[in-house]
């Protein structure tokens, strides 16, 4: 009777162990559940993050197509050059045969002005304009005129306000050299604004220098450089110095 009475006790134990091991189950199925519902929403969390990265790396500022890539060096020492200049090539020309009586004009570029301005020991302020160099890398226009022999004078002036600061005549010029140029102004019909005034008919902008020249044809010639606003090109235009018709043009793009 002892034993009868026992096996009911053994049978209750087996079916709580029973109910402990499906509870034991369906929590681990509940935390794996969750396990893998707090991986899905950080995936969801971080994936705009690695969205935006993916983004940043395709930025299009890296791209060759950008404004800086448009402008190379010689383009933009241009732009610097003549946004910086104040004083227009014909007012440059004035000045120059102004200050050398009875002179005429040969060259005129505009440049910066280099570190020894003004320490020339051939060179020395101009009498009616005693001004100081402008700042080394500052615009200058430099012109040489000559008088009816044919000896050039250098006259440096300040692109930026238009003064004289240096006059000098060219030390290493010979004697062939001033009857070579003598020639030149003689066979020089069309004044430097004529010259002018034909090149820029072919290309607008902003004239950068003007040249008394002679050609492989032994013709004499007016060399104009013309810089275009819009793109920062050079056009170079050769004027025939005797009739002023155009000979030849070509654009710098470099």
């Amino acid at each position: 009777m002892s034993s009868a009475r026992r096996l009911p006790s053994v049978r209750s134990l087996a079916v709580m162990a029973a109910l402990g091991a499906s509870a034991l189950l369906l929590t681990a199925c509940t935390n794996a559940d969750t396990t893998r519902s707090s991986v899905a929403e950080a995936a969801q969390t971080e994936s705009p993050s690695a969205s935006a990265s993916d983004s940043m790396s395709a930025s299009p500022s890296n791209s060759s197509g950008s404004p800086s890539a448009s402008m190379n060096e010689d383009k933009t020492e241009r732009k610097d050059l003549v946004t910086a200049t104040k004083v227009t090539w014909d007012k440059a020309v004035d000045t120059a045969v102004k200050e050398v009586p009875d002179s005429k004009l040969v060259d005129l570029e505009l440049k910066r002005t280099d570190a020894d301005a003004t320490a020339s020991p051939t060179g020395s302020p101009s009498p009616s304009m005693p001004n100081p160099a402008p700042s080394q890398g500052a615009p200058m226009w430099e012109a040489k005129v000559a008088v009816s022999d044919g000896t050039l004078h250098q006259v440096d002036i300040d692109a930026a306000n238009g003064k004289v600061f240096r006059t000098q005549v060219d030390p290493d010029q010979s004697a062939d050299d001033k009857t070579q140029v003598a020639d030149w102004l003689g066979k020089a019909k069309q004044t430097p604004q004529q010259a002018v005034k034909a090149a820029t008919a072919k290309a607008k902008g902003t004239v950068t220098k003007v040249e008394l020249d002679e050609n492989d044809s032994q013709q004499v010639v007016w060399d104009v450089d013309v810089v275009n606003k819009d793109n920062w090109d050079k056009t170079s235009v050769v004027v025939d110095a005797a009739n002023g018709k155009v000979l030849s043009q070509k654009v710098d793009k470099d």
